[in-house]
């Protein structure tokens, strides 16, 4: 059986292999939330709500799916997450871009 994005990214989450970007900690800052908010509102997301096809400066020639993702945390949170999936020293790791904002 596939596995379907979703389920990849929360099991890349649940490895520990993530990372967050310099701006998505400054917004997860800004916004007075953990990391641990951002990580939840991702594992108990019931789905993805767009995949978009971006092309990252960095990539000339490639192009990446940005996943957006809203979901809660354990305390009833609504936080809104962008995120790719890129291989690092050869294994895949999110990196979860334009994050942790409150949903409003």
């Amino acid at each position: 059986m596939p596995t379907t994005d979703l389920a990849k990214i929360k099991r890349l989450i649940l490895l520990g292999r993530y990372r967050f970007t310099r701006k998505a900690e400054l917004e997860r800052l800004r916004d007075g939330l953990l990391q641990t908010d951002v990580l939840e509102s991702i594992i108990n997301a019931s789905g993805i709500k767009k995949i978009l096809r971006s092309t990252s400066a960095f990539r000339s020639a490639r192009r990446e799916k940005l996943y957006i993702i809203e979901g809660f945390t354990f305390d009833g949170l609504l936080i809104y997450t962008k995120g790719v999936i890129t291989k690092e020293f050869g294994q895949e790791t999110l990196y979860i871009l334009v994050s942790a904002k409150r949903s409003i």
